[in-house]
């Protein structure tokens, strides 16, 4: 398993949610003094373990048609992205310094144009998983078969109805290549009945929930597709992260 470190945290406050050992220092770097919320904080494990272990793309294959593609939905937690991307060396550890600036490439939401390896532009929550229910159709019409797209969103996102669109057309249509991570964090207003991935199983979507710290937990549910349906992982992590 990655090691692990504690965030600094503000002075005098106590330290926050344990990252990845990689992405702790360049985290640090972006915030530069700045508070950063559960927002931030509740995503940097999976993002980790996705770039780390998953996802099959590097710097060097950021244009490759036979790239897993990724879309960060919720794009608000866009720090921890941009230090995993840092990490991983699809960005230069010097654009981190000047996040949110107005000569900068690192928005407070990414953009594909200005950042290597993004794949969408986010906004408004609700939106990134229909987008990867387009990409991942686009895939299959090119006959492009070994991509996988891996979306990630927050469980508030699951209150937009774009979603419930999204959810009900990719496990009617069989989306075998279409993989969501769904952030639960206890911050979804309506919730659902049996916890979030029953929203997307009664839609026919295989389903795991794991500990959203635990990076094993995370590879073995973000690895076990069954090839034939839609697939969700919900990585629980504690309300205040």
């Amino acid at each position: 398993m990655t090691t692990m470190t504690a965030s600094t945290g503000r002075a005098g406050a106590p330290p926050g949610p344990r990252l990845p050992a990689p992405v702790a220092p360049l985290l640090d770097r972006i915030r530069a003094g700045r508070e950063f919320g559960a927002n931030v904080y509740s995503t940097v494990d999976v993002l980790w373990v996705l770039y780390d272990r998953i996802l099959r793309i590097t710097p060097a294959t950021v244009d490759d048609p036979e790239r897993d593609r990724f879309l960060l939905s919720k794009g608000h937690a866009v720090a921890g992205y941009y230090a995993v991307l840092a990490a991983k060396g699809f960005v230069p550890l010097d654009w981190l310094d000047d996040q949110g600036g107005p000569a900068s490439r690192l928005g407070d939401h990414p953009d594909r144009l200005l950042v290597p390896g993004v794949e969408i532009g986010s906004g408004s929550l609700g939106h990134g998983l229909g987008l990867g229910v387009g990409t991942a159709l686009g895939l299959r019409a090119q006959g492009l078969l070994t991509p996988r797209v891996y979306v990630l969103l927050g469980d508030a996102e699951l209150d937009e109805g774009s979603n419930h669109e999204a959810i009900a057309y990719a496990g009617a249509t069989g989306l075998a290549n279409l993989t969501a991570v769904v952030v639960d964090n206890s911050s979804a207003t309506h919730g659902w009945p049996g916890g979030a991935a029953a929203r997307f199983t009664v839609n026919g979507w295989t389903a795991a929930t794991v500990d959203g710290r635990d990076h094993d937990a995370l590879h073995t549910a973000l690895t076990g597709q069954d090839n034939h349906r839609p697939h969700v992982v919900v990585a629980v992590v504690d309300s205040g992260e």
